[in-house]
């Protein structure tokens, strides 16, 4: 676990009280909190039924761990400019110093990405370590995702866990709702938009703005974005081939994009390429290339 701010502490303590990792490294520029939070770690895990060794600093560790997951990031930052994208040049050179220390430990493991701007941190990632690309995905529209079938469900009165489809695109302004994909129960969302009045464009704007929403209450958003995190680490370990969208490379846009993807042992195991409309297709180029041409102004090796 690189980087324990409120998403990283909130990471840890769920693969801890899950008892889903038996060893968990502890990275940080804070050396003072990396080793606050192993002690009470270490406590909680005294009224636990599993057991996990924490080991703190030490990326000579990383040679052996499955999983990397990277939630660096200046949330002061991003309460100053309300984007996203105004930690891109802090994590740009957090990546320039993490990558290396990341490749010289002989990590051939699968890199989880949370940091943001998170489509553009995850292709630096996998610039700077070398891992082949299907070993550094990003959560990407993950988060979003859940935050439309939270939306939709509230709208009708579903367990979101019962709506399907995608958010796909860049974790960003840039993302879109694929409704051609779209189930409630397991219809299709178009056979009951009548009965129910739904409004695509104000749900789609909640799904968007909803992170912004949580982070304007409290100063940081934590739970989900962790859960979705811990999630995607259980499916590698587990091999789960889990079917999820989440910031991958997709080599017809020649970019890491949110799109949906099976992930498992490998990481990425293949990627899931659902028939969009025309609308949506052009959608998806259109966030890829804005993707791009933010990636294309990092300081490139």
């Amino acid at each position: 676990m690189i980087g324990l701010g409120h998403v990283g502490a909130t990471v840890a303590y769920t693969l801890v009280t899950k008892g889903i990792a038996d060893e968990l490294v502890l990275i940080d520029t804070n050396s003072d909190k990396v080793v606050a939070e192993q002690y009470d770690l270490m406590d909680a895990i005294a009224r636990l039924d599993t057991s996990t060794k924490i080991v703190v600093q030490d990326y000579a560790a990383l040679k052996d761990t499955d999983v990397i997951i990277s939630a660096v990031g200046n949330i002061n930052v991003i309460q100053q400019d309300g984007d996203r994208f105004g930690e891109l040049k802090f994590n740009e050179a957090a990546v320039q110093e993490i990558a290396p220390k990341i490749k010289a430990s002989g990590f051939n493991g699968v890199l989880i990405n949370i940091g943001n701007p998170c489509d553009v941190v995850t292709a630096y990632y996998q610039e700077l370590t070398g891992l082949p690309r299907n070993q550094v995905f990003g959560t990407g529209t993950f988060l979003d995702t859940a935050r439309i079938q939270r939306a939709l469900g509230n709208k009708l009165g579903v367990d979101p866990k019962n709506i399907g489809g995608y958010v796909y695109g860049e974790h960003g302004e840039s993302q879109f709702v694929a409704w051609s994909t779209v189930t409630v129960n397991g219809r299709p969302v178009g056979e009951i938009e009548a009965d129910y009045r739904i409004n695509y464009e104000e749900l789609e704007t909640d799904s968007r703005r909803g992170g912004w929403y949580i982070f304007n209450g409290k100063g940081y958003t934590c739970y989900a974005i962790a859960t979705c995190a811990v999630k995607l680490a259980r499916a590698v370990l587990a091999d789960a081939h889990l079917a999820a969208p989440v910031s991958t490379y997709h080599p017809g846009l020649g970019t890491y994009v949110g799109q949906p993807a099976i992930v498992g042992k490998n990481g990425i195991e293949s990627l899931v390429f659902l028939k969009l409309s025309e609308l949506e297709d052009g959608q998806l180029k259109s966030s890829a290339e804005f993707i791009k041409q933010k990636f294309d102004g990092l300081n490139r090796p």
